[in-house]
C-alpha cells in the first residue's frame, strides 16, 4: 500500500511537537508504587512560565496519601498547609489523623531553560485502587503568570503528576530486619531497634552503611512518628569513662566504606518514646542523607538479650 510522503511528513512532526510538550510537562518518579506502602515521590519541572522564572512550586497532597512530608531545597523556603484526614490511617501502631495537605516551596529561582526536583515522602493508603492513576496537582508560579499542572487527563496539555499504583504484595514485609534498601550510592542494611520496658522514654536503632560512591555522604537526620526527638549518637571512651554524645552535624559516610551503627558505637537515639517497642514488631524510622536523599524504613524490633553485653546507659 503506498503512504502519501506529505501524510508521513505531517504524522511525524506531530509526533515530534507532541515529545517536545511530553518533555516539558512537570513528571513524577517513581512512575508506580504499591497500595498501602510507602513512596518517595520526586516531582520534576523542566522549565518556567514562559521566560519566565518560578519562583514558588506548590503541590497538592489528595486524600488517600498520608503522613507526607516535603524535603527542603537550599534557596527555597518550605511550607505545609496541614489539615484533618476523613478518616484515620494506622501505620505500626500509630495512628494518623491529619497530615501535610499542601506542600508550597518558595523564594527560589527556577529558570526558564532549567531544570529542578522537588521531592516528598509519604504512604498510601491500604482502601485505594490497584491499577488506577494516584495524581499530585502542582502549580508553579512566576511574577507575572502561573503553570498549573492539574488536569487528570495524561492526553491533557498540563496534565498533572500521577503514579500508577500496584496491588499490594501480602506475601512481603516491608524491608524486614536484614534485608538490604538502595538509596543512590548507598546500601542499608541490618536495620534492627531494642523492645523497651513499659514507660521507657527511650531506645536505641541500629543498620549498617555502605557507601559506594565515589564521593562522601552524611546521615544529617532521622525522624519517626513513634518517638518526639530522634538524634543521632556516638558511644566512646572518655579516658576511662564510656559516653555518649549527640552527633550535631551528622554522621559521616566515607566514600568507598561502611559505617555501622551498632550498641556501643554510633547509633540513632529515639527519645520522649509515646509508646513501649514490642519484640517481634517494627517501628518506621525516616533517615535524612546529605546527597543520597531520604527514605522511610521499617526497623524489627528485638530483645535486648540478642544484644547481651552492649547495653548503653541514657
Amino acid at each position: 500500500m503506498k503512504r502519501d510522503p506529505q501524510v508521513m511528513i505531517s504524522v511525524s512532526t506531530a509526533m515530534m511537537l507532541f515529545a517536545g510538550m511530553a518533555s516539558a510537562h512537570a513528571t513524577l518518579t517513581p512512575p508506580e508504587a504499591q497500595v498501602g506502602a510507602a513512596y518517595n515521590a520526586v516531582i520534576r519541572i523542566g522549565h518556567g512560565c514562559d521566560g519566565e522564572a518560578t519562583h514558588t512550586v506548590r503541590v497538592t497532597i489528595p486524600e488517600g496519601f498520608y503522613n507526607a512530608k516535603p524535603m527542603p531545597k537550599p534557596g527555597w523556603t518550605l511550607k505545609t498547609v496541614r489539615g484533618s484526614y476523613t478518616k484515620p490511617y494506622v501505620s505500626h501502631g500509630v495512628t494518623y489523623e491529619e497530615g501535610a495537605q499542601e506542600i508550597i516551596w518558595s523564594g527560589g529561582s527556577l529558570q526558564d531553560d532549567w531544570y529542578d526536583e522537588f521531592a516528598f515522602l509519604g504512604t498510601f493508603g491500604p482502601e485505594l485502587e490497584a491499577g488506577a492513576e494516584f495524581h499530585f496537582p502542582t502549580v508553579q508560579t512566576c511574577d507575572t503568570g502561573q503553570v498549573a499542572w492539574t488536569e487528570r487527563s495524561a492526553l491533557s496539555d498540563a496534565p498533572a503528576p500521577s503514579v500508577v499504583l500496584a496491588a499490594a504484595d501480602e506475601s512481603a514485609q516491608a524491608t524486614p530486619m536484614h534485608e538490604s534498601a538502595m538509596l543512590g550510592d548507598l546500601t542499608l542494611t541490618n536495620t534492627f531497634a531494642f523492645a523497651t520496658l513499659p514507660h521507657s522514654p527511650v531506645a536505641g536503632a541500629f543498620l549498617t552503611i555502605t557507601n559506594d560512591g565515589e564521593t562522601s555522604d552524611k546521615l544529617v537526620s532521622a525522624s519517626s512518628p513513634i518517638a518526639g526527638m530522634v538524634q543521632i549518637h556516638e558511644m566512646a571512651m572518655d579516658g576511662d569513662v564510656m559516653k555518649m554524645r549527640e552527633l550535631a552535624d551528622g554522621l559521616k559516610l566515607p566514600a568507598g566504606e561502611t559505617v555501622m551503627l551498632k550498641p556501643g558505637g554510633y547509633h540513632i537515639m529515639l527519645m520522649d518514646l509515646k509508646e513501649p517497642l514490642v519484640e517481634g514488631e517494627a517501628v518506621d524510622i525516616t533517615l535524612q542523607f546529605e546527597n543520597a536523599g531520604t527514605i522511610a524504613l521499617p526497623f524489627g524490633i528485638q530483645s535486648r538479650t540478642r544484644g547481651a553485653g552492649h547495653e548503653m546507659k541514657h
